[in-house]
């Protein structure tokens, strides 16, 4: 009687198109100033529960308990580091689809450190915009593919280097806010 040695079976994660993504970065290659436009129209529910609409999608936000909210749905800055991991997720996904890496796990855990002393501007602290909001975000990337864990950092690295939603969180950008008439 033989015995087989134990074969290993990896699933892989659904991959993306990978000539859909030769074909969008060429035309990123050839107009680096492409830029397209995100659009939410966001309504308030009533106290601080709101329903976002994006295009068919509907994205719920609320406050704790503790903050005066229903505790309905994920907060405000829960819902950006979401954003922030779906971006991250999505680099992650594309790079090593780019470099021939097959993906078997993809997680992305985040924290961030944010205050609200001031109130949200309703008596609460005197401070400045620069004071409030995230004050430090931490990232951890739990990433398993067909690749060395060098080659895995690198992904990592490269993806967050790239990523649109961290380098708006990282960079100062133009910000207009004004009353409809």
């Amino acid at each position: 009687m033989s015995v087989e040695a134990p074969t290993t079976i990896t699933s892989y994660l659904r991959p993306i198109d990978r000539d859909g993504l030769a074909t969008f970065a060429e035309k990123g290659r050839n107009n680096p100033e492409m830029r397209g436009t995100n659009k939410v129209h966001t309504v308030t529910d009533g106290q601080y529960r709101t329903v976002s609409h994006i295009n068919q999608h509907e994205v719920v936000v609320d406050e704790p308990l503790h903050l005066f909210g229903e505790d309905t749905a994920p907060a405000p800055g829960e819902i950006v580091l979401s954003g922030l991991g779906g971006c991250l997720a999505v680099g992650i996904t594309a790079v090593a689809t780019w470099k021939n890496i097959k993906l078997s796990k993809l997680e992305i855990f985040m924290e961030g450190d944010i205050g609200n002393p001031a109130a949200w501007g309703a008596g609460g602290a005197d401070k400045q915009p620069a004071d409030m909001g995230f004050q430090d975000i931490r990232v951890k990337v739990n990433v398993e593919g067909d690749a060395s864990p060098e080659e895995l950092d690198e992904v990592v690295k490269h993806a967050n280097h790239f990523s649109p939603v961290a380098n708006t969180m990282r960079n100062p950008i133009a910000f207009d806010i004004s009353r409809m008439d």
